[in-house]
């Protein structure tokens, strides 16, 4: 089962951001010994990396080569960084190819309005919780003069509030004791659990919490979120209470103190406040119990950290820079291949003609009329024009007159044929239009052809090696072709829309068909063809004649396309 293309953005976060914490957890484990506040920081850059894609740092390491050159074939470029570069944000719908009539899925719609319910209800709750201790700093009065820790203001304020000691706010914390707390703790161990708040200050967990419920309300749905934010609490309370015990060294009075206030029952401050009693009290009395000084991280251990930061923010930002030089690689390497055109008129036709087209390709030129750019692009990539998608608004309303000649000048032989032809245009289109474009994979209406009930019909052995099509007004014949070929290059363009062979044939055939089509639709760009005689209106449609003169039969579905998406075009200027 494939996920919908309105999804893949989001699933390529998850993962790459669930693969981060993997990486983020094994070098937890290494350095379990060491101190509690390495491993927290390296878990909050877990949580915040929820909140950077990687699709954005590779997008900044491509504007190392900000020139943007048109992809020539997707599948050349590494799929790492196709993968890696996929955006986060969903991007505007662009217009589907419409080979079958479909009604507009509204489940992209419900997703989205499930998902704003689940964020207003996790921020819903946060905003609670924040009211009601607001509250009761209100409520609440001064028992000491303000103090300075590390050059940040602290109030000291007693709470008729049966919550427990802790620091609320983030610009301007206040430490936060239930009255009557100091008849139940001696001096020795209030004076341990303030400076547990006190850390809580120093290290700014106010604000690095907040940072982690705007995760957890955006990711609601994704529990790996919820999982992050444990251990987030739990390294938080297990460096203060190293930062406690190495500024009072009584772990003693430290552990009886966090269980007086246990004792003292009172309700555990909310998430968006630093409290005392938070994490797992069993094994964080164990461990202020067993604490031992720990000295600084030594150099085995910050080159393994530097080495992860490096890759961390280096690789996307390397993977970047170097998919903007593959494609850059392609382009010049497909150019050597078939030179840019020795001479290229391009001028605006401002006519109002509706006739447009390509009138000539002798001698390996390009001579168009009143082309739009679209037809333009689907010409030189060799795809339907309805599978060239988005782009600027003038892309089918400007149009231009085209003549360009290959450049015989050299003394080598010029490559005449229509592929050659093909990719001399998109050089030009990169040169003169400045186009930048990629190939993406949708999931869009399409037909199979398939072998009706009754078999094959008329297929014969091929009397050349050459596949080759004739069309004749309602005329079509085959020669040398296979089943793949007949599909992609005939019923494609009658259709309007991919046609996929799904017949199982093998092998290659000469045969023949005679329909009378619904219309006349032009021909594909560059597939000039001639015209014939006026269709008989009582022959056999293309349907019909599929059936009963080839044995095979279209079915309409949907199912992989690729498609060119326009990311860049400018007006080409008249000369």
């Amino acid at each position: 089962m494939t996920l919908p293309t309105y999804l893949m953005p989001l699933a390529n976060h998850l993962w790459q951001s669930s693969v981060f914490a993997v990486a983020a957890g094994v070098l937890c484990w290494a350095m379990r010994k060491d101190r509690a506040s390495v491993r927290y920081w390296l878990w909050l850059a877990v949580s915040v990396k929820f909140l950077v894609p990687f699709s954005l740092l590779v997008s900044l390491g491509g504007l190392v080569d900000s020139p943007a050159f048109p992809v020539i074939a997707a599948n050349r470029v590494p799929s790492m960084a196709r993968e890696i570069g996929q955006p986060f944000a969903l991007r505007a719908p662009a217009p589907l190819l419409a080979a079958v009539p479909t009604a507009p899925s509204q489940l992209p719609t419900v997703l989205m309005a499930l998902w704003f319910c689940g964020f207003a209800a996790s921020a819903g709750g946060w905003l609670r919780a924040w009211l009601r201790m607001r509250s009761a700093v209100r409520g609440a009065s001064p028992i000491r003069a303000d103090l300075g820790f590390g050059g940040q203001p602290v109030r000291w304020m007693a709470s008729p509030a049966l919550v427990e000691p802790c620091v609320f706010g983030i610009l301007r914390p206040v430490l936060l004791l239930p009255e009557g707390i100091r008849q139940r703790l001696t001096p020795d161990q209030l004076e341990t659990i303030c400076a547990h708040e006190i850390c809580h200050v120093r290290r700014r967990d106010n604000l690095t919490a907040a940072v982690h419920l705007l995760v957890e309300a955006i990711f609601w749905f994704y529990p790996l979120a919820y999982w992050i934010g444990r251990r987030l609490m739990d390294e938080r309370e297990k460096a203060c209470d190293e930062g406690v015990l190495r500024m009072l060294a009584n772990p003693e009075a430290y552990a009886q103190g966090i269980l007086a206030v246990c004792r003292f029952g009172l309700q555990p401050s909310p998430v968006c406040a630093s409290g005392v009693a938070g994490s797992d009290l069993r094994k964080r009395i164990e461990g202020i119990m067993g604490y031992r000084a720990m000295g600084r991280l030594g150099l085995v251990r910050k080159l393994l950290l530097a080495a992860a930061a490096a890759a961390a923010l280096g690789g996307p930002l390397l993977t970047g820079a170097l998919f903007v030089r593959s494609i850059r690689a392609q382009s010049q390497s497909l150019a050597g291949g078939a030179p840019a055109f020795g001479v290229a008129s391009i001028k605006p036709n401002r006519t109002g003609a509706r006739n447009s087209g390509f009138r000539r390709f002798t001698g390996g030129q390009l001579d168009a009329t009143n082309i739009p750019l679209r037809m333009l692009i689907a010409f030189a990539y060799d795809i339907p024009q309805d599978r060239v998608l988005q782009g600027p608004g003038w892309l089918d309303s400007e149009r231009y007159d085209i003549l360009a000649k290959p450049d015989a000048g050299s003394g080598q032989a010029v490559d005449r044929s229509m592929g050659a032809i093909r990719l001399r245009t998109q050089a030009l289109l990169a040169d003169r239009f400045k186009l930048a474009l990629h190939k993406e994979t949708r999931q869009l209406p399409i037909f199979r052809l398939v072998v009706d009930s009754g078999g094959p019909k008329h297929l014969q052995p091929p009397k050349g090696n050459t596949p080759d099509l004739f069309t004749n007004g309602h005329h079509v014949t085959c020669q040398a072709a296979s089943m793949e070929f007949f599909a992609k290059v005939f019923l494609t363009g009658q259709m309007g829309g991919p046609v996929l062979d799904e017949t199982g044939i093998q092998g290659k055939f000469d045969f023949s068909m005679d329909w009378t089509p619904d219309d006349n639709p032009p021909a594909r760009p560059g597939d000039p063809g001639e015209v014939g005689s006026a269709p008989d209106p009582a022959g056999p449609t293309l349907m019909r004649a599929l059936r009963e003169q080839l044995g095979l039969k279209l079915v309409p579905g949907k199912g992989p396309v690729e498609v060119l998406i326009v990311d860049r075009a400018d007006k080409a200027s008249e000369n």
